[in-house]
C-alpha cells in the first residue's frame, strides 16, 4: 500500500498536508495522533471512502476510489463505531457475513481463531465488550482479506480484553494479513505494532519502528548517578564524549545527568573510570510517548529506517 504526496481539504482547511506513506505486506503498522490530526480522514482515503485533493493512493496497485470493484475482495475496514443484530448468535452473524463473500473463511475455524468458542451460540447483545471487539474483527476477517484497516481496535478495554484483542491481531499477521490501525495507546504502539507513524497538523511527523524512534533520536535516554567530590563539568563531558551534561549539588554529593542516545556506552565508560568512581546509577528510557510529544509540538519531519515521512518510500 502506497500513500504518494496526497493532499486533503475540507473548505479552507487542509487536513492532509502533503503525507506520504507506505505500509508493506504482513506488517502491523499503527497511526498515532491527537485529534483532529487527519487520522480519520487518512484512513477513510486509504480504505477508498474519501477522494484525495492531488497526490495518489495505491492499495494492490489500485486506485481505491476508482477502483472499488477491484480491491474490496482483498480489504476489509472495520470502524470503531460499529453495530451488529443483537439477537443473532456469533455463529449466525459471522455466518451472515460469510454469506457476502464469494470465498469466505470457514465460521468454525474463524471462532477459534477468536476466541470465542465457549460464546459459540451467545447472542451478540449478550457479550462483553472485549467479546464483541473480537467479533467485530472477525466480521473483517471472514472475506479472507489481504489488508485489514482498524479504527482504535482497543479502545475502552480493559487490560485483560486488550491482550486478547492484541494476542488476535498478531496472529493475524501472522497469517500473511497486513493490519493498519490507529491508536491513542502509546504502549499499545510500543509492543503491538511493527512500524509507527506520528501524524499532527495533517503532516506525518515520522516513520519507523517504536524501537527506533525511540533510541535512535539525540537524547533519547538518560543516564543519571553520583559522585563523591565536585567535578570539572568540561572534563566530564570530554570523558564521557558529549555536552549533554548536567550536575546537581546535593547532601550526598554531586548528582550527575547525561542525555545519550547510547546509554550503554556510558555506563562502559563509567564502570571502568579508575577517578570518578560512579554510584547510584539509574538509566531512563525515552518511551514513544516522549517522542509522540515531542513531535506532536514541533513542525519537524523525521524519516526512520529507509522509509519516507515525508515523500515517496
Amino acid at each position: 500500500m502506497i500513500v504518494d504526496s496526497i493532499v486533503k481539504r475540507y473548505g479552507k482547511k487542509v487536513v492532509l498536508d502533503d503525507v506520504s506513506l507506505r505500509v508493506d505486506s504482513r506488517e502491523i503498522f499503527g497511526l498515532l495522533g491527537p485529534n483532529g490530526a487527519g487520522k480519520s480522514t487518512l484512513l477513510e482515503s486509504i480504505a477508498g471512502l474519501r477522494a484525495v485533493d492531488s497526490g495518489t493512493v495505491r492499495v494492490f496497485g489500485a486506485d481505491p476510489t476508482k477502483d472499488r470493484a477491484a480491491i474490496t475482495p482483498y480489504m476489509s475496514v472495520q470502524p470503531q463505531a460499529a453495530s451488529l443484530f443483537e439477537t443473532l448468535t456469533v455463529a449466525e452473524t459471522l455466518g451472515l457475513y460469510a454469506s457476502f463473500h464469494s470465498s469466505p473463511d470457514d465460521v468454525g475455524a474463524l471462532i477459534g481463531r477468536l476466541g470465542l468458542q465457549e460464546q459459540r451460540d451467545t447472542r451478540a447483545g449478550n457479550l462483553s465488550g472485549g467479546q464483541m471487539r473480537r467479533l467485530l474483527i472477525g466480521t473483517a476477517l471472514i472475506g479472507r482479506p489481504k489488508l485489514v484497516v482498524l479504527d482504535e481496535p482497543s479502545a475502552g478495554l480493559d487490560p485483560q480484553a486488550k491482550r486478547s484483542l492484541h494476542d488476535l491481531i498478531r496472529s493475524t499477521r501472522d497469517r500473511g494479513i497486513t493490519v493498519l490501525l490507529s491508536t491513542h495507546d502509546m504502549q499499545e504502539a510500543t509492543e503491538l505494532c511493527d512500524r509507527v507513524g506520528i501524524l499532527a497538523g495533517g503532516r506525518l511527523r515520522a516513520v519507523g519502528t517504536p524501537d527506533e524512534l525511540m533510541r535512535d533520536r539525540i537524547g533519547g535516554a538518560t543516564v543519571s548517578f553520583v559522585i563523591d567530590e565536585a567535578v570539572d563539568l568540561a572534563s566530564l563531558r570530554h570523558h564521557l564524549g558529549t555536552s549533554e551534561v548536567s550536575v546537581d549539588l546535593t547532601g550526598s554529593g554531586t548528582r550527575v545527568v547525561v542525555r545519550t542516545s547510547d546509554p550503554d556506552d556510558v555506563v562502559r565508560k563509567l564502570t571502568f573510570s579508575p577517578t570518578l568512581r560512579a554510584r547510584g546509577f539509574h538509566v531512563q528510557l525515552r518511551t514513544l510517548e516522549d517522542v509522540y510529544l515531542e513531535l506532536t509540538g514541533d513542525g519537524t519531519i523525521h524519516a526512520l529506517d529507509g522509509h519516507s515521512a515525508g515523500g515517496r518510500a
